[in-house]
């Protein structure tokens, strides 16, 4: 072979090799599906409220003697675990990375809303209130020309997840616009940063944003009041349908009010932690809050629950796994890992106090004045009917186990100790 042949080979040859070296590892990764390299990541950079550590990407935890170690099946792309008491975060995961939250920014709704609006209040739907829902939404079946009591429509909420439901009550709340801006000033109030409100029902908007963070926070809030426990605890219960059918010849049924009876129809809490369905086993001693599920969004999902005088928030946002209900089953190992580990973590940031807490711990006073909506130190335990009408009662007696209300940070920001025991979704 001509030397000048040999050399351009040799050139070849040493130009082709780390080409043909890489060849396997990109072969792996194709392997992997079209998703490996194009899997979104979290910012670089993220808030920090609630500490330095929430901010940074990836899993954060500090592992004291004892403590056991995280669970392995973990694929949400944000998940946080916390002490709902002290507001401790015992372990986080992209805390602060802004996600679409779907469904469980009805906490937000909820925690907004509860207080303005008495549950005894009726109002009879046009069709204006129900304008403007999205595509596939989910739906309780809320009907133009019907009277429900905001009682009733708090069910379709919690239960069904019901947008019908979130738009009668926006409606009446002075519309959706500015349930959006009420709802924008009390997650800043609750100092929940990551939150972008567009829409007061979590449908898929463009900029519609939250976090594992807030969610928490949210369901922290929520959770101070008796209506928001008591409703997000509730498995089943009967809603108001249409008029009762009147054979001819007959006069119309009343009800106890004298008004044309209705039929009615059961409806289940779609949270699968509380309830158990679709191969879900329920969640010993879990008490709500909220899921969540668009084709943006993903599976979300908020819970509280009560362990051995233990109460421990979880919050999981769009977990990659094929596993079946996959963000149960993570928020469930994460509660497990929670309770195990209670005590033999450092936390690693904090659930803060509204500002209005903090505010109201800086004044000199007698005594820690209760946020708004929380429970009364001195509030004895309490027993709720099922039904408080005959229309749109719950479906199940709920117990509310009266317990010791805790300051927290000594910010005078409250929450109750204990809880009442207790095919792909719509899009919400």
């Amino acid at each position: 072979m001509p030397a000048l042949k040999k050399t351009a080979l040799t050139v070849f040859t040493a130009t082709l090799l780390p080409v043909l070296t890489v060849v396997p590892a990109s072969a792996d990764s194709a392997s992997k599906g079209p998703s490996a390299s194009k899997s979104p990541t979290p910012p670089a950079v993220m808030s920090t409220v609630g500490g330095a550590r929430l901010g940074q990407a990836g899993t954060q935890v500090a592992l004291g003697p004892g403590a056991p170690v995280l669970p392995k099946k973990l694929s949400g792309r944000s998940w946080i675990v916390a002490d709902a008491e002290t507001g401790d975060v015992l372990a986080a995961h992209n805390a602060h990375w802004r996600l679409p939250p779907a469904s469980t920014l009805k906490m937000l709704f909820a925690d907004t809303l509860l207080p303005r609006l008495p549950k005894d209040q009726e109002h009879k739907v046009v069709a204006a209130d129900l304008a403007g829902m999205g595509d596939g939404s989910s739906l309780v079946g809320v009907k133009e020309n019907l009277t429900y009591s905001v009682h009733d429509l708090w069910l379709g909420v919690f239960l069904r997840s019901g947008n019908d439901a979130v738009h009668v009550l926006s409606a009446m709340n002075h519309g959706v616009k500015k349930t959006v801006q009420d709802m924008q000033q009390h997650a800043e109030e609750l100092q929940a940063l990551d939150t972008k409100v567009v829409t007061p029902d979590g449908y898929d908007e463009k900029g519609q944003v939250s976090s594992a963070y807030d969610l928490t926070l949210f369901a922290r809030s929520g959770l101070q009041k008796k209506d928001f426990r008591e409703y997000c605890a509730t498995q089943s219960a009967k809603f108001p349908g249409d008029l009762t059918k009147v054979k001819k010849g007959k006069k119309p049924e009343k009800d106890a009010k004298g008004q044309p009876k209705r039929d009615t129809f059961e409806i289940q809490n779609t949270n699968r932690l509380l309830t158990g369905a679709n191969g879900v086993s329920p969640y010993r001693g879990l008490a709500g809050v909220k899921n969540g599920y668009t084709s943006h969004a993903g599976s979300t999902f908020t819970g509280v629950a009560e362990r051995n005088g233990k109460v421990l928030l979880v919050t999981v946002m769009n977990p990659s796994s094929d596993e079946s209900q996959a963000v149960y089953q993570e928020s469930a190992r994460l509660l497990d890992w929670g309770f195990a580990a209670s005590g033999k973590v450092t936390p690693v940031g904090e659930l803060v106090p509204p500002k209005s807490a903090r505010t109201t711990a800086s004044q000199p006073s007698g005594g820690a004045t209760p946020a708004p909506g929380a429970t009364d130190l001195h509030a004895p335990a309490a027993t709720v009917s099922a039904s408080e009408d005959g229309s749109g009662g719950m479906g199940v007696a709920l117990s509310v186990v009266g317990g010791v209300v805790v300051l927290l940070a000594g910010a005078g920001y409250l929450v109750n100790r204990r809880w009442p025991s207790s095919p792909r979704p719509p899009r919400s």
